[in-house]
Order: C-alpha cells, then structure tokens, then sequence
C-alpha cells in the first residue's frame, strides 16, 4: 500500500490541468510532460511498448503469461484534473485512522469540511484519508485511477505465477474538456475491451451514461426609441425568456436523479436586438433523449410562428451516447467485473453515470469500455478526498480481472 499510497502523493503535487481555450493537443504541456514521466516509469517497472504519441497518449503493454487467453483487455485512465478549480501547488494530507469528526482542512482560513455537509466521511471511519489543504482540489480525479493501474501493473509484472493475457494500459489528456477520445487511436491499442478507472467510490461500477447534445439558440430582435416602440419594437431578451418558459420547469438538474433526463440552461447573453441561449441535453433512454431535441426544435418553431420566420434559429450538436448501447450485446464484460469486485470482498454496485467518460465516445468507436471505480470523492473541488484502502480495493479488481479475462 506504501507504494501506491507514495504514487499518487506524487502524482497530485504535478499541476496537470486542461484547458480548452488553447487550441493544443493536449491542450496543456504539463500534461505532456506527465505522460512522459509516467512512460518511464512504466519502462523502469518493465512493461514492453511503453510509448507516448505526438497527442500526449501514454499506451503500454504487460505480456501474457498465459498465452491460451484469446482476449485483450485494456485499463485506462486520464491524466488531465478538472478545470472547474485551481490545481496550483497541490499540498495533499493523509488522516491515519479517521475518526468521524469534521475536518480542518485549513485552519488559517478557517477551511472545514464537515460531517453534514459530507456525509460520505462517515462511511470511512477508520481508514486513512487523503485531502486537501482547503485551497485546491486534490485531483484523485483521476490520479487514483493512475496510480492504482500502475501498481497493479507493477504487482504482476513481479507476479509471473499470476496467469493471465496480454494487457493493455493507456493514460489519456483532457477527458475533462471533453476531448479524451479525440486522438485515441482504438486500432492501435488493439484491445477487445477495456475499463476506465475513473471517480466513483469504493465497489461501484457504471456502464451507463448519459445520452448528451447541445442546444445553441438565437432570437432576433427589433431595437426602436423605447417611447416610439409600440407595434414596432421586438426585444430578444422577452422572447428568450418566454421560450425558456415553456420547457417543463421540473426537468432540470436540480429536479432530476437517477435515471431521470433534463433540460440546463447553460448561458444566456443579449440585448433587445439579440440573444443567444445555450443549453445541454441529457437522457438515458434514446427515444426520450431524441424526444427532448425535438421539443426544443418544436419551441423554436412556434416561436417563429408567432413571431415571424427566422426570429429563433436553433443548432443541435450531439455530444456522446449512453454506452450500454455498445456494451449490452458483451455482457461478459460486466460479469467480469461483477465477479472481481465479489472476489475482492465487496459488494458491486451498478450505477448510472449522470454525466459521461472516455468509455462513452470509446464504446462508440469499436472499444466497449464501461468504468469502475477509483475511489474518490467530492471531485472538482477543495474537499475532494479519498480513501487510501478504496485505492488498494480497485488495484485487487485490476489484478483479478485480470486472472478471470479467458
């Protein structure tokens, strides 16, 4: 456990943050740099066509030594933390033996995280806790994912008894921005499946997700002399609103859960000539999911009926789709992690992803790839923590995965 424990220590103090405003590949060179020294470090533990590609994706191999197994199974991780907060100067703490009280993350700025506001503390007690200093995130999201495939990867290359088939690993850039499969190269990977470890606490495993678009719309406006506006002027910014109005009020994130869908307004900006809206699209159900596309379609439509053609002008992009489409025709895919996370002493628990992965777009690109945990939890944020033991309960499931692959 020290060792996995000194690898993610290490890897969080590395500022690795993506950035989509900057039109590279991978949007930031600290993450560059990263995969470099996570290639040598895969290279000094013995792992064979160790490489990083010209996008920063870092892919290795650990050789079968049961060479009777017909499949190959890849694990991945993401290398990038989440923009939403700093990651600057990273300073992680780990808490031996929690004790169930809240905890001061920073006492000079008066930086607790509670109990109340984080029930999930209570479910640690006794484990040992890494966190932040209350002034950054701490970017086990997904470092934990890094450091667990990298231990397990260790423990087998040092565990040749241990049977199993050729395996793949892959560390991926800017998942966060939505940019993780952009450059992933599935054919050259050449696994049959894979797993992503990313986010989700301990035993929980997911290959479900969201189906996602976005949703920009303009509403054009006629700007006159306020005290001259009768019959002629058009505000934009009235008409915006009273679209928004239609939608259904409760279909929102702050309303839904589960397996429930949504409409969230993202931005709103205009004045009485013009105003733009944006909003992204979530379901899991894909009729319900094209049902919401459609409503908005719908509303722009009887917006321009009213108001005249072209007054509303609406652009749908899909984003991703719900991976169980892909991976339901392989459910032994899901057996197998099902089985592992058993082995392992715990028990599986089979969630939706209200939001979506690598896996997602990967699924949709030849590679079914559903997520198993890493352990962390409150992501993005100053009181982000993780257990170290869920840490070394999802490097048990990579090794046992492993031995169950045939």
């Amino acid at each position: 456990m020290n060792k996995l424990l000194d690898r993610f220590l290490r890897y969080v103090k590395v500022d690795t943050q993506s950035d989509d405003r900057t039109g590279l590949e991978p949007s930031t060179l600290s993450q560059m740099a990263f995969a470099k020294t996570l290639a040598e470090e895969l290279r000094t533990i013995g792992l064979s066509d160790v490489n990083v590609s010209e996008y920063g994706y870092v892919t290795a191999t650990i050789p079968a030594t049961d060479d009777s197994v017909q499949q190959v199974v890849g694990f991945i991780a993401h290398m990038d933390t989440s923009p939403d907060f700093t990651a600057h100067n990273v300073n992680p703490r780990v808490i031996n033996n929690y004790d169930g009280k809240d905890i001061t993350l920073n006492d000079s700025l008066g930086i607790v995280m509670t109990t109340e506001d984080t029930p999930e503390l209570l479910k640690y007690v006794g484990q040992d806790l890494v966190v932040t200093d209350g002034t950054t995130l701490l970017g086990a999201d997904d470092k934990a994912g890094i450091a667990e495939i990298i231990t397990a990867s260790e423990y087998l290359i040092n565990n040749p008894q241990i049977k199993h088939g050729k395996i793949r690993i892959c560390f991926t850039p800017d998942e966060e921005i939505g940019q993780g499969a952009d450059n992933f190269d599935v054919k050259g990977f050449g696994a049959d499946f894979a797993y992503t470890f990313d986010g989700g606490e301990v035993g929980e495993f997911e290959y479900e997700t969201f189906n996602a678009a976005s949703a920009k719309i303009v509403f054009k406006g006629f700007n006159v002399h306020p005290g001259y506006g009768y019959g002629k002027m058009r505000n934009s910014m009235r008409i915006a609103s009273s679209y928004i109005q239609m939608l259904p009020r409760h279909e929102t994130p702050e309303h839904s859960k589960g397996h429930e869908g949504f409409y969230h307004l993202i931005s709103m900006s205009g004045s009485v000539e013009k105003t733009e809206i944006s909003f992204i699209i979530r379901d899991f159900k894909r009729d319900r999911f094209e049902d919401r596309k459609n409503e908005l379609v719908h509303l722009v439509n009887k917006v321009n009926s009213e108001f005249g053609d072209g007054t509303a002008e609406i652009t749908l992009s899909d984003q991703y789709f719900n991976m169980r489409e892909k991976i339901e025709p392989k459910m032994y895919i899901v057996d197998y992690v099902k089985q592992a996370i058993s082995d392992c002493g715990m028990e599986p628990k089979i969630v939706p992803v209200r939001g979506g992965t690598d896996g997602s777009r990967l699924s949709f690109m030849g590679l079914p790839t559903p997520n198993i945990f890493a352990g962390g939890v409150n992501f993005h944020s100053k009181f982000e923590f993780v257990p170290v033991q869920s840490m070394q309960k999802a490097v048990e499931v990579i090794v046992r995965i492993c031995e169950l692959v045939k």
